[in-house]
């Protein structure tokens, strides 16, 4: 990922809240009993923060601010930034002060840190795949309560791009909302009369008889739910100039080729953030 497409990084004001409360969590009343009681107070030691498998980095000041918040005397030095790619076995960061204060945070860096680097590059690696096709991917709401803003920054970190952030930033209506609403042409015609100007309206359909009655109320994009290769083909045809599509249902890095292929803009993926498996990473430490 080059330098310039790499995401902003976050503000510690976003993550240092989760890192506490994940602190509190592993603390719980007593601190680390196993520590305190075995190590000396005055032990310095360097711990080492590596990647045991090739992957995409992401999140690693939030992990490394795990060491600071718990013990600010302790010296952090990063090595690789975010949105880069690290060998199996690099060392991506190094930790020198109090071992007590490093061993009493590591696990709670290493989880967010394996987390977020397991969902970028499951993301960098979809991404790769679909490219080609000119679809970009995207992440889902289907996110770890508490995690959003970090695991869809994860996603960024591996070059996909993030959907809805919450139920406040965008209208989606789906299929649920059409029938409390009593139909399709009912829903949109209310969220277009009680929101803003500026917020976009996006429509679920299952159906290319449905698409085509979406399509004439002009919304501004069209989630196609669960559809054929050839109804999404279909669908794209149908849709051109006029909103943009967006594949949903299921889609896994087997599938997501094909589906890109149909011309769809965007391929919608729950599985990066509900299903990705964590990068190995480790701490390794000299005394």
């Amino acid at each position: 990922m080059s330098e310039d497409s790499r995401p902003a990084p976050l503000y510690p004001l976003l993550y240092e809240p989760i890192v506490r409360r994940a602190l509190e969590e592993d603390l719980g009343r007593a601190g680390d009993l196993t520590s305190d009681a075995v190590l000396l107070h005055e032990l310095r030691a360097a711990a080492f923060v590596a990647a045991r498998k090739e992957g995409r980095i992401a999140g690693l000041d939030v992990a490394l601010s795990a060491f600071r918040l718990l013990d600010p005397s302790l010296q952090v030095e990063r090595f690789l930034s975010d949105g880069e790619d690290a060998e199996a076995g690099a060392t991506l960061a190094v930790v020198r002060g109090s071992a007590r204060s490093i061993l009493s945070a590591e696990r709670t860096a290493l989880n967010l840190l394996g987390r977020l680097c397991g969902i970028a590059t499951a993301t960098r690696d979809l991404v790769a795949v679909v490219s080609p096709h000119g679809a970009q991917v995207v992440c889902t709401r289907k996110t770890t309560p508490g995690l959003r803003a970090l695991e869809k920054y994860a996603i960024r970190c591996g070059g996909g791009g993030n959907h809805r952030f919450g139920l406040d930033d965008a209208v989606l209506i789906k299929d649920n909302h059409i029938a409390f609403a009593g139909g399709l042409r009912t829903a949109v015609e209310r969220a277009r009369k009680n929101v803003g100007h500026l917020v976009k309206i996006e429509v679920e359909v299952d159906s290319l008889a449905q698409l085509r009655e979406v399509l004439d109320l002009g919304v501004d994009a069209v989630l196609l739910d669960n559809m054929s290769l050839d109804d999404l083909r279909e669908a794209v045809r149908l849709a051109r100039g006029r909103a943009l599509t967006e594949a949903s249902g299921g889609i896994r890095p087997e599938t997501a080729a094909a589906i890109a292929a149909t011309g769809v803009d965007l391929l919608s993926v729950g599985w990066l953030t509900h299903s990705a498996p964590s990068l190995d990473v480790a701490l390794d430490v000299e005394g």
